[in-house]
């Protein structure tokens, strides 16, 4: 592993401009909270300093920070629609930094409320992105989906917010169990996947109940967060405790026996107002379209804020969710064709089971050194185990669906526990070098994982000790008998990997003029995994696995000019690394994969901001890709598929187009269409310009929401649908070009357009929802090789009563 070796100069140096830095705070950041007359928060108020023209929005618990505000005297404005907009004198000093407002209601307001107050998708900045940077200075593509979507959608799983964010789509859902989400061509994996900043396991469909909003960052995040793939990464945000009391009790119902409790209370714990609670807890227990298949799970998410003092809060935040549910890996296919079998039919044993069980624990620390510098740690504990045990997979195994339907079914099992630690430390601050603003992020961080994967075998004695477990046709189930029993299946062995992970970063947003800025960063990554070993549990021996290092540099520079404040242009650079297993020809670890990425677009804010309207056109390109090696060292042909080779080149390119609005004579609409080419452009392996698996070229998504005025007999009335069309895809396997008559072959999988309508009614502290998901029972597939095929959901209904209290 090569060392970052610093001189004691340049450490002497660094410690004497940041501390320069630190000490030279000539601005401060204003800040207060906003209430309605009845003592309630007031969310999305405008509030603006009239004579330097700055502004910011309210956030839900009503406060507001303004930052870098010089001494002096200024007009503050604070303004809502249908509220009395307040203009006061205010005096920022040292010690008078803090201004608390309460607005009332306006009688003079108009009939109509043409626009109310709220931010557009180009104003939300993403805590993902560590540092406060808007949306329009970011060379990045970002979105931002709130709870006011995820709740008038009454989105239940995390596929159904991401309809709502342009170019994102489900791969497969294997086994029943899981969303395998993808962007851009890549695969939203575990190392994708974030919750409250900290990476999180997504093999268990995640719980949305306790959601505030998801945050998406396209792109490569690598200089963030190290190795993760080049499509983007999500961010799953929680609803945090509050300093007044309130809360919810919600019970939502609907087609195939659905049932599902929830309850979210939050308040003070004290009457210093010091430490708050927030508690969100679900229940759920299901039915399913597919015969005999059925579910439940049970989630509960506590948080607590600590307060210490003005500059110092501790967030404490756990997470525990229970899934059993039935594994159903769907059909196979038959010769490369889906089989025309009815959509509800489930082809597993009765028993097939998949239990996952998902608890963490997290800490944030956040302490403001000074009116614009701030230090942030976050540390967090995760472990997540399953346990998989049913009839196998179709087509796995050597055991194919024959062309009449019939098939030999065995048995699989599997069982993983994975244990994750972090820590991460992010100093950031606002500083100028003469007339230019610099807003600068300093970071470092650790992570382990240690993952225990149990692997099983299962032989029949009456069949010559073959992985058989019964036959059935899956055209005609009665034409065989089926066990209906659990056959004792012995663990063979278990494979212990540990893999450890550093990194440092810097990166610099650089206000060159009021229309040119500059983002650059770098980040050192080292990987390792030592100590790995395969236990058997036959022959109680112990086999070691070969010990990886890994290093990388991420760098990333972008450009953004803003002719005006309403449209900015941008064009950006960034490099990832996917670390390989298995040896070179040499056999020396094979070193990892790097990918270069290039971006540029344009984002528009308009009509007085009330529509925000962007268009991304991308280049992703892998050129080191890790394959089969054709050859050993010696020339012979490679019969051990541990040699690799970086002989392959996958391209993805492609075109997003995101169109938002604010409500506006009671209408918003979310809006967007994507079009990504994802082929292998160079492969000792497969065709060149063969197609990656499971990636539509084409989707397109389109929200409208309505809600009735508050000056019609309909107050209190909402509607809307949401519609979202995924493009034709291919599964199967790929055709590779150096096996002679190869069967394998790729095959389409339809393409479809889903569109759910709701309805929602509100009068006072209760309101009742309904939803009709794929209302026009549309039908298409989600599918893995050619051994896993699913089909979506038919149509279903749901309602939602809820009681605020």
């Amino acid at each position: 592993m090569r060392k970052i070796r610093i001189t004691q100069q340049v450490v002497c140096s660094i410690v004497f401009i940041l501390f320069s830095l630190l000490t030279k705070a000539q601005s401060y950041n204003i800040s207060g909270s906003i209430k309605t007359s009845d003592g309630k928060p007031a969310a999305q108020v405008n509030i603006q300093l009239k004579e330097i023209k700055k502004s910011t929005v309210s956030t839900e618990d009503g406060s507001y920070t303004i930052q870098n505000i010089q001494p002096g005297n200024y007009t503050l404005i604070a303004s809502f629609v249908g509220l009395q907009t307040i203009q006061q004198k205010i005096s920022v000093t040292p010690i008078q930094k803090t201004f608390d407002f309460t607005l009332v209601e306006n009688q003079n307001e108009l009939k109509e409320v043409l626009i109310i107050s709220a931010r557009n998708s180009n104003e939300k900045a993403v805590s993902i992105g560590k540092l406060p940077i808007k949306p329009m200075d970011l060379p990045q593509s970002v979105v931002t989906i709130d709870k006011d979507v995820l709740e008038r959608q009454q989105n239940l799983r995390l596929s159904e917010v991401l309809a709502n964010t342009t170019g994102i789509y489900v791969m497969g859902t294997t086994g029943g169990g899981q969303e395998e989400l993808a962007g851009r061509g890549y695969s939203y994996s575990s190392s994708n996947t974030f919750k409250n900043g900290a990476r999180f396991n997504n093999s268990t469909m995640p719980e949305i109940s306790a959601l505030e909003k998801v945050e998406v960052l396209k792109g490569s995040a690598a200089i963030l967060f190290g190795n993760v793939a080049a499509g983007g990464v999500i961010n799953l945000v929680t609803k945090k405790p509050r300093f007044e009391n309130g809360g919810s009790i919600s019970f939502r119902a609907g087609s195939n026996s659905f049932y599902k409790p929830s309850i979210d209370i939050y308040g003070p714990l004290n009457s210093s107002k010091k430490i708050a609670y927030r508690v969100n807890t679900s229940y759920e227990n299901s039915k399913s379209f597919r015969d005999v298949v059925k579910a439940e799970r049970f989630y509960i998410n506590p948080s607590f804020l600590f307060k210490l003092g003005n500059r110092t809060e501790i967030l404490l935040e756990g997470d525990f969710l229970k899934d059993n549910r039935t594994s159903d890996f769907g059909s196979g296919a038959i010769n490369y064709e889906i089989a025309d079998i009815p959509r509800s039919r489930f082809l597993g044993a009765g028993w097939s089971y998949l239990h996952a069980e998902q608890r963490s624990v997290s800490v944030t620390t956040t302490h403001r050194i000074n009116d614009k510098w701030q230090i942030r740690n976050l540390t967090s504990y995760q472990k997540y185990s399953n346990d998989l045990y049913g009839t196998s997979r179709p087509n796995a195994s050597g055991q194919f669906v024959k062309t009449d339907g019939t098939w030999a079914r065995g048995l699989q099992r599997s069982g993983n526990e994975e244990k994750y630690a972090i820590t991460q430390f992010d100093l950031t601050g606002n500083f100028n070098t003469g007339k230019i603003a610099h807003t600068l992020l300093i970071g470092a961080d650790a992570d382990k994982y240690i993952t225990d994967s149990r692997a099983y075998a299962y032989s029949n004695p009456a069949i010559g000790n073959k992985n058989i477990y019964d036959t059935i046709n899956i055209f005609d189930l009665d034409k065989y008998q089926q066990r209906t029993d659990i056959p004792t299946i012995t663990p063979t062995t278990l494979t212990h990997t540990p893999t450890t992970r550093y990194g440092v970063y810097i990166q610099d947003l650089i206000s060159v003029t009021s229309k040119i800025k500059l983002l650059a960063g770098i980040r050192y990554s080292v990987q390792e995994s030592n100590g790995a070993y395969i236990d058997s549990v036959t022959s109680h021996g112990r086999t070691s696995i070969d010990n990886i290092s890994n290093n990388a540099f991420s760098p990333r520079v972008g450009i953004v000019y803003q002719p005006t404040k309403t449209v900015s242009l941008f064009t950006s650079y960034s490099n990832s690394f996917d670390l390989n297993s298995g040896t070179d020809i040499y056999l020396n670890p094979l070193a990892p994969s790097f990918i270069n990425q290039y971006e540029a677009g344009v984002k528009t804010e308009l009509f007085s901001k009330v529509l925000a309207a962007n268009v991304t056109v991308y280049k992703i390109l892998n050129s080191n890709l890790a394959q089969t090696a054709l050859l050993d060292a010696n020339g012979n042909a490679n019969n051990n598929n541990k040699i690799k080779e970086l002989a392959g080149e996958v391209e993805s390119k492609g075109l997003e187009i995101d169109v938002t609005t604010k409500p506006i004579y009671g209408v918003q609409i979310i809006a967007g269409y994507s079009y990504n080419q994802t082929k292998y452009v160079k492969s000792n392996t497969y065709m060149k310009g063969s197609k990656l698996r499971y990636n539509p070229e084409h989707t397109a998504n389109l929200s409208l929401y309505y809600t009735f005025s508050n000056r019609t007999v309909l107050k209190g009335f909402n509607m809307g649908i949401t519609s979202y069309y995924v493009g034709k895809r291919v599964a199967g396997r790929s055709t590779r070009i150096n096996v002679v008559n190869d069967t394998y072959k790729l095959f389409s999988i339809p393409d479809y357009v889903q569109v759910d309508a709701s309805a929602g009614y509100s009068f006072e502290k209760i309101s009742l929802r309904l939803k009709l998901s794929n209302l026009f029972n549309q039908l298409s597939y989600y599918i893995h090789d050619d051994n896993s095929v699913n089909p979506i959901a038919p149509r279903q209904a749901s309602a939602t009563f809820s009681f605020r209290l």
